[in-house]
């Protein structure tokens, strides 16, 4: 008999997607077939199969490529805490060189080469001559040789939560992304490579701003801007900025920087991702002939071409190279497995009872349906799409159908969908989205009962509907999900999370203590009458696990029955091969279990 557990935990995911600067070499990591997630790489003409080129007991991520593709920066936290400390990997020899220390305390950001590959710059938000944490993200740069370390510039704020600092084509500046004024809103700094910093954008306290170099003397860079998403380049010379486009006309997301006149924006239509050509000749998109339904560029190619991954729920996604013709040559993809029986979504729209249009996927299984559940992403600040989610999958195989919802604050629907999650603050009309959604859902011929499951801001939103939903949802499985957010402002170990949490809730839990309580879902436990299976790493250092350790003490207190499953050697999520088995398994046994029991008793 086929362990369907086994085998979704085993499915191939591509991520950290990188190429070469000279085009000859294509990067990624692959989680699933291993343990960990493992570096891997091919040359892009084909002319030999992909290799593994690492194997860790931790999950390895690239942060930046030699341009010949020789050496490559990655990062590595112990049991995904994000805690990071960074590598050097020499791609012939396998050798493996650790950078900066592995360590607890403090975050790195990012990692570039310097243009004679002699040092390497990061952001940390820790004074290393010190050794002492940092109020903000300090800019470094450490020799190779040597391992000396120079700061070149300080700032009192957090950097971007993912992105580090940006070399420029010419390698004498640096790319910096700061939040010096409010939460949420981000400007552009340079930093020339000896030293100093300049800002040379700012749209506004609160405006976010996500940019690349396109050549020496110019930024290209998506925003929200009076009120749309737009996409516009700066050129540093004179200060000035070109609109390119903007809603509703196009729904910018990001900018890649190509090798000839035309660079890339990453833009959305709905919860699709799509890319468009941008250059002299205007805006086009580019071709998809990857066979496909999507095709996201993640690195520019000599002559015009693009490294890509093509992607749907269908099988696993593909790594291709895309010529400027728009032709596809697939680099890798994933063995056949027979007994991966994939299933399709269906695009689903309902409407919020406030009015707002509302848009999820919905996956039904062959044959009779078991009941509902509802798989809410994380984030919110995020979106799901028509792809492999092995969760999803394994459900589906199950007997469950699945509904994964974008709710108001999820990306991919424009500036005011995704900002509208900031009018109520985190526990507020995005729930009842989700509640609709699932409602629609029932009304649209699935069976109950009703299950919601997620990660992150997923499991929040778990805790949240089993609590404040109670007259309809049955079970609940919360993952890495916040219990009372005045824990979890307080433990998260993130500069970036407090920000996040002031940035949704307009403040502190000191600040606002009602709001905070009322969006708690630990406030209200007593309402609950369905089945709770709480899932937590103990390493995450976003969403403390002091949330489920409340959780657990307060539930036994109440004589509420629970089931916990935490993992030593997890952080923000469960992503071990083997922990993702036993989570799978250990879900689909809860899941049969209380929608046979039912609700309690009120």
């Amino acid at each position: 008999m086929t362990d369907l557990a086994a085998l979704w935990a085993s499915v191939p995911q591509l991520s950290n997607i990188h190429a070469s600067a000279d085009g000859k070499w294509a990067f990624w990591c692959l989680a699933g077939p291993d343990e960990t997630e493992n570096l891997w790489c091919a040359p892009v003409d084909g002319s030999a199969p992909p290799r593994r080129l690492t194997d860790g007991r931790d999950h390895f991520h690239i942060r930046d490529v030699a341009p010949d593709g020789s050496r490559l920066l990655l990062a590595q936290s112990r049991n995904a805490n994000e805690h990071d400390h960074l590598l050097l990997l020499d791609r012939e020899t396998g050798a493996l060189t650790q950078l900066t220390p592995t360590q607890h305390t403090h975050y790195v950001y990012g990692g570039a080469f310097s243009a004679d590959r002699t040092a390497i710059f990061f952001l940390a938000d820790f004074d290393y001559g010190r050794a002492e944490v940092t109020q903000g993200a300090w800019l470094w740069r450490q020799d190779l040789a040597t391992g000396e370390r120079t700061c070149l510039a300080q700032a009192d704020s957090p950097p971007h939560f993912y992105v580090g600092p940006l070399l420029s084509p010419d390698g004498a500046r640096l790319l910096w992304h700061r939040s010096d004024r409010a939460p949420g809103g981000y400007q552009l700094w340079v930093v020339p490579v000896k030293g100093g910093a300049e800002k040379v954008l700012d749209l506004g306290p609160k405006n976010n701003v996500l940019a690349v170099w396109l050549d020496d003397d110019r930024i290209g860079f998506v925003c929200d801007h009076e009120g749309r998403d737009k996409l516009g380049v700066l050129t540093l010379s004179t200060g000035t900025i070109d609109w390119i486009a903007g809603e509703p006309q196009l729904y910018p997301h990001a900018v890649l920087a190509g090798t000839g006149p035309d660079f890339l924006c990453i833009h959305h239509q709905d919860s699709h991702t799509r890319a468009a050509l941008v250059g002299p000749t205007g805006i086009r998109p580019l071709q998809n002939r990857s066979g496909r339904r999507s095709l996201l560029p993640h690195a520019a190619l000599p002559g015009g071409g693009w490294l890509a991954e093509a992607y749907d729920a269908d099988a696993p996604h593909n790594l291709v190279a895309v010529a400027a013709d728009g032709s596809c040559r697939v680099i890798w993809r994933a063995d056949p497995e027979p007994a991966h029986r994939h299933v399709a979504p269906r695009d689903f729209r309902w409407t919020a009872p406030d009015g707002r249009a509302m848009q999820g996927w919905l996956y039904r299984p062959d044959g009779p349906c078991k009941g509902l559940i509802g798989y809410v992403h994380g984030g919110p600040t995020w979106h799901s799409e028509d792809w492999v989610n092995p969760k999803i999958q394994f459900w589906v195989s199950q007997g469950y159908a699945v509904l994964d919802p974008n709710y108001r604050g999820s990306t991919g629907f424009g500036y005011a969908h995704r900002e509208a999650v900031k009018e109520d603050g985190w526990g507020g009309r995005e729930q009842a989205d989700i509640r609709a959604g699932l409602e629609a859902a029932l009304a649209a011929g699935i069976p109950g009962p009703v299950a919601v499951a997620g990660n992150s801001y997923g499991g929040f939103s778990s805790w949240f509907a089993i609590t404040r939903h109670a007259d309809l949802v049955t079970a609940a499985i919360p993952m890495c999900g916040m219990y009372r957010l005045d824990i979890d402002y307080h433990e998260t170990e993130m500069p970036h999370g407090r920000a996040y949490s002031e940035e949704m809730m307009g403040g502190t839990p000191e600040e606002f203590p009602e709001k905070y309580a009322n969006a708690s879902p630990g406030r209200f436990i007593d309402r609950i009458r369905g089945h709770v299976m709480i899932v937590h790493g103990l390493a995450d250092s976003n969403v403390g696990p002091e949330n489920t350790h409340t959780a657990v003490r307060e539930l036994t207190a109440a004589g509420i029955p629970h089931e916990v499953m935490l993992f030593a050697d997890e952080g923000h999520g469960v992503f071990r091969r083997r922990n993702v088995e036993a989570y799978l398994r250990a879900s689909a046994v809860f899941l049969d279990c209380a929608f046979h029991d039912g609700m309690r008793p009120a």
